[in-house]
C-alpha cells in the first residue's frame, strides 16, 4: 500500500471514529450502550484498594463466570513477590472460584511499612474485606467459603492467618517459608548473633527492592522475637480440623513443610494432602502440574 492510500485508510478510520463520537454526544443513551457492556454474569476482573490499619492495599479480584455465589481463594505472594502465581488464579477462576490477590503494606507500591507481622494483619484485613455483605454481593462470592493459598512467604501468611481465624475453610501451602522453624534451626547451630546475621543475609539475598519501610536486619530481629510462636508445627492444633494442602519442591524447604504435615496428622488432622514436584522454588517447569494439583485439591472442598 502506497503512502497516499495509507493516509486515505487512516483518514477514513478517523472520520468513522469522529462520526461515532458525534452520534454518542448527540444521543446519551446511545453513548451508554456503546461504552458500557450490558451487565451480566461473565467472568471479569475488579481492582480495588483494601484498607488495612489505615493503609490502602492494592488488590484485584478475578471474578468467576456465573451468578454464584462462588467460593473464593485469597492468593498470597511470597518474599518479595516476584512470582505472583496469577496463572494459578486464572485457572482457579475458570474452575468457578473467585480469586483475590493483593500486595501487603509496604510491598510493590502499596503504602506503609513492610513487616511479617503486618503481612499477617493484612491477610486478616483481606478476609474481613471479602466478608462484607456489599463486597460479597458485588463479587458474587460466598463469604462462608474462603480458602487461603500461599506460595513461599505467602504460605507462612496463609498458615498464620488461618490458625488465628477458624472461619477460614482450608489452607494451601506451596513451598511455605517456615520463618520460625528456620530461625530456630539456625539458633541451634549458631550463637544468637550469628543466627541473626545469617537470617539477615538470606533475606537480603532474596531482593528487597520492592519492599519499603524495612531492613533485612530489622526483619531478622522480628523473626527471632516470634520464632517459637510462628513455627508451622505450633499452628497444627489450631488447623487440625481443616483440610490442608502441602506442596513441596527441590528448593530446600521440603523438610520443614513435611514436618508441618506430620504435625497436622499427629494432631488428628485426617484431611492433609501432600505432593512433591522435582522443580525449583518457583515451579518454573511444573506450572501445569502445580495448577492441576491445586485444582484437584480445591475440587474436594465444598462449594
Amino acid at each position: 500500500m502506497n503512502k497516499h492510500a495509507l493516509r486515505g485508510v487512516l483518514a477514513a478510520g478517523l472520520l468513522a471514529s469522529l462520526t461515532c463520537l458525534a452520534g454518542q454526544q448527540a444521543n446519551p443513551a446511545s453513548a451508554a450502550t456503546v461504552t458500557r457492556p450490558a451487565l451480566d454474569n461473565r467472568a471479569s476482573m475488579e481492582t480495588m484498594q483494601i484498607p488495612s490499619h489505615g493503609r490502602p492495599m492494592n488488590a484485584l479480584v478475578y471474578v468467576a463466570a456465573g451468578a454464584g455465589p462462588h467460593p473464593a481463594v485469597i492468593l498470597l505472594h511470597g518474599f518479595p513477590g516476584n512470582e505472583r502465581n496469577l496463572d494459578l488464579a486464572q485457572d482457579m477462576r475458570r474452575d468457578g472460584w473467585d480469586v483475590l490477590y493483593f500486595n501487603y503494606r509496604g510491598s510493590w507500591g502499596t503504602p506503609g511499612d513492610f513487616s511479617f507481622t503486618h503481612g499477617i494483619e493484612d491477610t486478616a484485613a483481606a478476609l474481613a474485606y471479602l466478608r462484607q455483605g456489599a463486597v460479597a454481593k458485588r463479587l458474587r462470592l460466598d463469604p462462608a467459603h474462603i480458602v487461603l493459598i500461599g506460595h513461599s512467604m505467602g504460605g507462612f501468611m496463609a498458615i498464620q492467618a488461618a490458625a488465628a481465624d477458624p472461619a477460614v475453610e482450608a489452607v494451601g501451602d506451596i513451598s511455605g517459608g517456615d520463618l520460625g522453624a528456620g530461625y530456630l534451626g539456625l539458633q541451634r547451630e549458631n550463637p544468637s548473633a550469628e543466627a541473626l546475621r545469617k537470617l539477615s543475609a538470606a533475606l537480603a539475598g532474596e531482593g528487597m527492592a520492592p519492599l519499603s519501610g524495612c531492613t533485612p536486619d530489622g526483619l531478622a530481629r522480628e523473626v527471632a522475637a516470634h520464632a517459637a510462636r510462628w513455627a508451622f508445627p505450633a499452628q497444627a492444633p489450631a488447623l487440625k480440623d481443616r483440610p490442608v494442602l502441602v506442596i513441596t519442591s527441590d528448593d530446600g524447604l521440603a523438610g520443614m513443610n513435611d514436618a508441618f504435615a506430620a504435625a497436622l496428622r499427629k494432631a488428628g488432622d485426617s484431611h492433609v494432602t501432600t505432593q512433591h514436584f522435582s522443580t525449583d522454588h518457583a515451579y518454573s517447569d511444573k506450572r501445569t502440574e502445580l495448577s492441576q494439583a491445586v485444582l484437584g485439591w480445591l475440587a474436594t472442598l465444598p462449594k
